[in-house]
């Protein structure tokens, strides 16, 4: 009985991180490496299989099983093999070498949150822990991920290999961290499906504005770590923050790819389901206890996704979750942010005031932001020729060209092609 193609590829996402985290609990993150190499030619025997054979009716059970014999023949052919077999001896049992388990446990909650704290220890570095994440949690494949992110698939995989070496030399335990630990943890698990999500939605270099499946996919991992943890107020809000803000995606872009400003969209094309959803999500969560960045950046964005027009948008009660937000986690950007809706409710030169006084944090001085957001309140000012000029300079230090061609734009608009 055939299984149409896209339920089966729907289903095996879902269960990459599982199948995984079984194998890591089973043998230990000293042997990552090998699981992980196991789960993923699991799962592609599968995306073979099953659209043919149909599902099994224990589908994480059939992919333990296979991983598992995968695990063992890569054991047994390695060329090292006894090196290999006393490195995992403690791991697997000798009855284990003979065949796989005739099923797979449960499913354990526990064991994937672990799986993901794995893949976001703080020993590694920003650009590890998002490819480990993508590759384990998210099961894609190194050439996917490479193509996401615009680099060749060589470089990505030694990038996976040495985040996967890291974790089996630094004797990572696959048990949850308890305490201030275990919701810094948490934290970091949450930046990095925020980056993940925010390089889809705005990519920071190349042709594309966006990279669908990045956001695609960070959305899928934040809805899998909501189901893990349904009562965390953080989660909650990173969840309706993505949906919320990926709900406009579609008008971003004009359709020959260039860039349409927030203010120029055509709200009509906003995912009305996305937004609804969001909006459940954050209101639910607000009432619930302390509130954080990403509930805070959630609201944000709820209250710009209800409004039906520009003119429409309600600025104070925005510029009051940003003044909450600067004090929750003060951050350049967000005080660049703040800046525009200061602007929106006092009048332009009361953001330029506080533009002009970021330019001495070094984190901004030469970013292109800052330059387009000063440009932007220059020309409400009426101050069209410094406007020009800064729309220029942006324009210039963008690494994305669909950025750079509408900062350019915005500098000849205001010159008159000069």
């Amino acid at each position: 009985m055939s299984t149409d193609r896209g339920e089966v590829e729907a289903l095996l996402r879902e269960l990459a991180p599982p199948v995984l985290a079984a194998l890591v609990r089973r043998y230990g993150y000293g042997q990552f490496h090998l699981c992980e190499d196991a789960s993923q030619e699991a799962l592609l025997a599968a995306a073979l299989q099953w659209p043919r054979e149909g599902i099994p009716a224990s589908p994480r059970g059939w992919l333990v099983t296979v991983a598992t014999r995968r695990l063992t023949d890569q054991v047994r052919s390695e060329q090292s093999r006894r090196a290999r077999e006393e490195q995992i001896a403690v791991a697997i049992p000798p009855s284990e070498l003979l065949g796989p388990p005739a099923d797979a446990e449960t499913a354990d909650r526990d064991d994937s949150l672990a799986l993901l704290f794995g893949c976001c220890h703080p020993d590694l570095s920003a650009p590890s822990q998002i490819a480990l994440t993508l590759r384990a949690a998210g099961g894609l494949s190194t050439a996917q991920i490479a193509a996401a992110f615009g680099v060749p698939e060589a470089t990505m995989a030694q990038r996976i290999s040495r985040a996967k070496q890291a974790i089996a030399g630094a004797g990572f335990d696959f048990t949850l961290p308890s305490g201030a630990e275990r919701t810094e943890r948490l934290g970091a698990v949450l930046h990095v499906l925020y980056l993940v999500f925010s390089e889809g939605y705005t990519a920071s270099e190349g042709d594309a504005l966006t990279v669908p499946a990045l956001s695609q996919e960070a959305i899928r991992l934040t809805r899998w770590l909501h189901r893990l943890l349904p009562g965390d107020g953080e989660v909650t809000g990173l969840l309706a923050l993505m949906l919320l803000t990926d709900a406009r995606r579609t008008a971003r872009t004009a359709p020959d790819g260039s860039l349409v400003p927030l203010a120029e969209q055509d709200r009509r094309l906003w995912d009305q389901a996305m937004i609804a959803e969001g909006v459940a999500l954050i209101s639910a969560a607000l009432p619930r206890g302390d509130v954080g960045p990403y509930q805070l950046q959630a609201a944000i964005a709820a209250v710009h996704d209800e409004a039906a027009t520009m003119a429409e948008t309600d600025w104070p009660q925005i510029l009051g979750l940003y003044d909450l937000l600067e004090l929750a986690a003060p951050n350049p950007f967000t005080a660049l942010n703040r800046a525009v809706a200061v602007a929106m409710v006092h009048g332009p030169r009361a953001g330029l005031e506080i533009v002009t006084a970021l330019g001495a944090d070094k984190r901004l001085a030469r970013h292109h932001r800052l330059l387009a957001v000063r440009a932007h309140l220059r020309e409400l000012a009426g101050d069209t020729k410094a406007a020009a000029a800064d729309y220029l300079a942006a324009a210039g230090r963008t690494t994305s060209l669909p950025e750079r061609r509408y900062l350019a734009l915005q500098a000849a608009r205001l010159t008159g092609g000069e």
